[in-house]
């Protein structure tokens, strides 16, 4: 008996791995042509007409319009679709003689027999993203669920044409669409509140400015509503009528350190926005708000780095752990906008440019980035994401499950928010 070499171990290790690479790769790969043959399918009229039956199979709820059309839909779009995807897997595995990526050939093939059975009414399963009844959870991160992919037949069309992963829609800019979007943004009278709310009208998204100031003159804004902090729930219906809150107010008393400064600190930077996300949050519904319902919340990158004003560090540290707290459990989206210092009332030596910073938000927000960071301090890109990992971890391991997601009665309080 031969006993092999530790050199032909090695050599066969290596080829048998360089294989589930291949294979892995040929799933990503192929989910890839089926996402590029959706974008066509919406931009070149043949594909249109075939693609458009798609879009007619389903009721809200993804409950099927009639037995007829849902049967034409796999017929006409989901059987060509996987036959594409069939043709360039197999052509790419000839050109390049890579037998790792036959397998997205075998795995095309299973939704092309799929699509023929369901057209002829010998499968009645439908597959995973198209489920009928409520939505249940958030949009996916990753991967694409039932709530992501309800946004691309009811939301936006012309967005959301990941398939399986949504690394498509994350090169493309379509992982999140403003079109249309309601977006109701606090601090709209400061120096980044106005430059968010003119990049969101260029988006298409209707801006609603809240502001200390209702005679402010704020360019690009639909609708301009008075608030300040201890006011939360007087918002009730402005949110109930949004769809994206941006949290953007703050206070900085830089090297104050009295009751008072520590009140309005606290008051303002942390607790009013944690009120405010709650009372927005107790609007979202399971028809359409997970999918279409979001926070954005500008926590600055005060959480782990310093700011040279301590009481503005503690609370945006506060309110940073506040997001995370509820992000366990939230029904839906919340982002964090991590913001390096840009020159403003709050911080007059500051070096980046808001409007920069507000079209750097709305790029990534794009992408379905949920930690936006924009900065010049290169610590923050290393720093922040350990310490939201290992408090996600502490969270999950220490926190019992929520058996009620309704806010807390809002404190009154008397606190104006200085934006």
């Amino acid at each position: 008996m031969t006993v092999p070499s530790a050199a032909d171990s090695l050599s066969w290790l290596w080829q048998y791995l360089d294989q589930v690479v291949w294979a892995i790769a040929a799933i990503v790969l192929v989910e890839m042509v089926r996402d590029f043959y959706h974008v066509l399918s919406h931009r070149w009229a043949p594909l249109q007409q075939l693609h458009g039956w798609h879009h007619r199979a389903y009721k809200k709820d993804f409950s099927p319009i009639s037995t007829e059309v849902y049967r034409k839909a796999q017929l006409y779009n989901d059987a060509p679709e996987s036959l594409f995807m069939m043709v360039v897997m197999g052509a790419a595995a000839i050109i390049t003689q890579t037998p790792g990526l036959w397998l997205g050939v075998i795995y095309a093939a299973g939704f092309l027999v799929a699509a023929i059975l369901r057209s002829r009414g010998l499968l009645t399963a439908t597959d995973l993203t198209h489920e009928p009844g409520p939505l249940t959870g958030i949009p996916g991160l990753w991967k694409v669920n039932r709530t992501y992919h309800w946004r691309h037949h009811f939301d936006n069309t012309n967005a959301y044409y990941a398939g399986f992963l949504t690394i498509s829609d994350k090169l493309l800019g379509t992982a999140l669409s403003l079109q249309g979007k309601t977006v109701a943004v606090t601090g709209a009278s400061g120096t980044l509140g106005r430059a968010l709310i003119k990049e969101l009208a260029k988006q298409g998204a209707k801006p609603i400015a809240l502001s200390t100031s209702a005679n402010a003159d704020i360019p690009g804004a639909s609708k301009i509503v008075d608030w300040c902090a201890g006011q939360e729930t007087e918002l009730r219906d402005v949110l109930q009528k949004t769809d994206i809150l941006l949290i953007n107010h703050g206070i900085n008393v830089m090297g104050e350190k009295s009751p008072q400064a520590i009140e309005q600190s606290l008051e303002v930077n942390a607790l009013s926005a944690w009120r405010l996300m709650e009372v927005f949050l107790e609007t979202v519904n399971n028809r359409t708000g997970r999918a279409t319902k979001e926070v954005w919340v500008n926590t600055s990158e005060a959480e782990v780095n310093p700011a040279f004003s301590p009481l503005y560090e503690i609370s945006k540290r506060l309110l940073g752990d506040l997001i995370n707290l509820r992000r366990s459990d939230a029904p839906c989206v919340i982002r964090k906008l991590v913001l390096g210092p840009f020159k403003s009332n709050l911080n007059p030596v500051g070096v980046m440019s808001a409007g920069a910073i507000a079209k750097s938000i709305l790029f990534l927000a794009k992408r379905d980035i949920r930690n936006i960071i924009v900065t010049i301090n290169p610590l923050t890109y290393l720093l922040f994401p350990v310490k939201e990992l290992s408090q996600a971890i502490y969270f999950k391991l220490f926190l019992k499950t929520a058996k009620s997601t309704k806010a807390a009665a809002p404190i009154a309080t008397s606190v104006q928010s200085r934006q």
